[in-house]
């Protein structure tokens, strides 16, 4: 019978430990944070407005804002769930501080154009769309850039949908969960690999 390869153990050992911890960490840590933090967005569209950040700000999601665009640079489109596009402006705001992304409102024609100039918009904020990997999220707390969503539609679009918390992921009780599944996959291919090389050969002995 074969001994118990002791680096591959150890390795295999460190390994599973690391991921025990990152789900206690996801769950002992990050979801009471997140809890935290969505009992304060609740309450955020009811505070008085704010000037819209010039540094993205988690802490400001759902509060009311405005700019004033001087012009379009230019109108892209994202996907806005059940609601088809959402049309977004990225504006010059000059001396107001750097650009500014405003949703102008959604259509479900994805060829949709509008031709809008620019102009006072008043909204709440919100997240602008994302292309950070969601694994990404599970290490970090950077912030993502925001937008202002506009509470009065561009002529020849729908109106946008109110804040709504329930859009906000929370998902660490879900991460926990895989890691510790992970971890226990992990202990489990090792302990048969490590057996099945320990079992005696059939034919070995006389």
């Amino acid at each position: 019978m074969k001994r118990i390869p002791l680096i591959p153990t150890i390795v295999v050992a460190l390994a599973v430990m690391g991921m025990i911890a990152l789900g206690v960490w996801q769950i002992a840590v990050r979801l009471p944070e997140k809890e935290a933090y969505l009992a304060q967005l609740a309450g955020n569209p009811a505070k008085p407005v704010v000037a819209f950040p010039r540094v993205p700000d988690d802490r400001l999601l759902f509060r009311r804002s405005s700019i004033f665009c001087l012009s379009p640079a230019t109108i892209t489109r994202a996907g806005a769930g059940s609601a088809g596009f959402r049309l977004i402006a990225a504006c010059r705001t000059g001396a107001e501080g750097p650009g500014v992304k405003v949703q102008l409102g959604t259509t479900r024609d994805p060829n949709k154009q509008v031709a809008w100039g620019g102009g006072a918009v008043r909204g709440w904020i919100s997240h602008a769309p994302s292309a950070r990997p969601l694994i990404a999220g599970l290490f970090t707390n950077a912030p993502q850039e925001l937008l202002l969503v506009a509470d009065r539609p561009v002529a020849g679009l729908n109106a946008n949908t109110q804040p709504d918390i329930g859009l906000v992921p929370n998902n660490h009780l879900a991460y926990g969960v895989q890691w510790f599944l992970f971890a226990a996959v992990a202990a489990i291919i090792y302990a048969v690999a490590v057996l099945r090389r320990r079992a005696p050969v059939a034919g070995s002995r006389a």
